[in-house]
């Protein structure tokens, strides 16, 4: 039998061991209480629903902007996580970069390690529907994608990737409460940004609202860990008008959503 050679870890992942093992001894913990390589939170730092932006700078927005007495938990490769308080309830905030399996990298952790109920992502997504203008919130039902992350779960046909229902009718009702429109209908995740081949058009005739990366992934991690998940989106730019906005606006002005998800964290 061959021998495997087994590679020692990177700098990043040798990095994070120690973090990890720092803050779990500053805890009164051990090693175990710090679950992943990417993540040097304590088991117990983060609140069981976490809101979710692919933007690490849009997580720190969060955390200043909205929640009292917020703590950094989590800084690893610049995915930030903060624990604090909104009205009195204990919520917690933390990127999860950009694409699905980025996000199913820390939605797995969170839901499978670190004991979170709900993750509710925050995130910008581009519409389909000329109608459809820029700043609109838009709460995903379910998401279509090209991605082959559904593979893994060994089921033999199409995964239906969808939204909890409790979150969901939660987010409707907070949006009335909110007097903010909210829009319910399918997102599309892609897992290409630029593309050679467009599915625009299928997806329109599909009456699919938005493009963006993450729900799939997200929702399928939810489905297999028995937790619940919603995707909330702002529209940042529109694919039929070219209407769109800018980084910054895309970063601090996404506000609605925001406050939708709180709301029923």
């Amino acid at each position: 039998m061959e021998s495997i050679d087994i590679l020692p870890f990177s700098r990043d992942q040798t990095e994070a061991l120690e973090e990890g093992k720092e803050a779990a001894s500053r805890k009164g913990g051990t090693r175990q209480d710090m679950a992943t390589l990417h993540n040097t939170a304590a088991r117990g730092d983060f609140a069981k629903t976490v809101l979710m932006p692919g933007d690490p700078l849009r997580a720190k927005f969060i955390a200043d902007n909205y929640l009292e007495n917020a703590v950094l938990v989590n800084n690893v490769r610049g995915i930030q996580g903060y624990t604090g308080e909104y009205k009195g309830k204990r919520v917690s905030v933390m990127a999860s970069g950009m694409g699905i399996p980025s996000i199913g990298i820390y939605s797995y952790e969170l839901f499978n390690m670190y004991d979170v109920e709900n993750i509710i992502r925050v995130g910008s997504a581009g519409a389909y529907d000329p109608d459809l203008k820029v700043r609109s919130v838009v709460a995903a039902m379910g998401a279509f994608s090209n991605s082959a992350y559904g593979e893994q779960f060994g089921f033999q046909g199409n995964l239906c990737a969808c939204a909890s229902y409790s979150l969901l009718k939660a987010a409707e009702e907070a949006a009335g409460r909110l007097n903010v429109p909210l829009i319910i209908g399918q997102t599309y995740s892609s897992d290409t940004f630029y593309s050679d081949r467009s599915q625009i058009d299928v997806l329109r005739k599909l009456h699919v609202l938005c493009t963006e990366m993450e729900a799939y992934g997200l929702y399928l991690n939810a489905a297999r860990a028995g937790k619940n998940a919603l995707a909330l989106l702002t529209i940042s730019d529109n694919l039929s008008t070219g209407d769109m906005c800018t980084p910054q606006e895309v970063r601090e002005t996404f506000t609605q959503m925001m406050e939708i998800a709180l709301e029923i964290a």
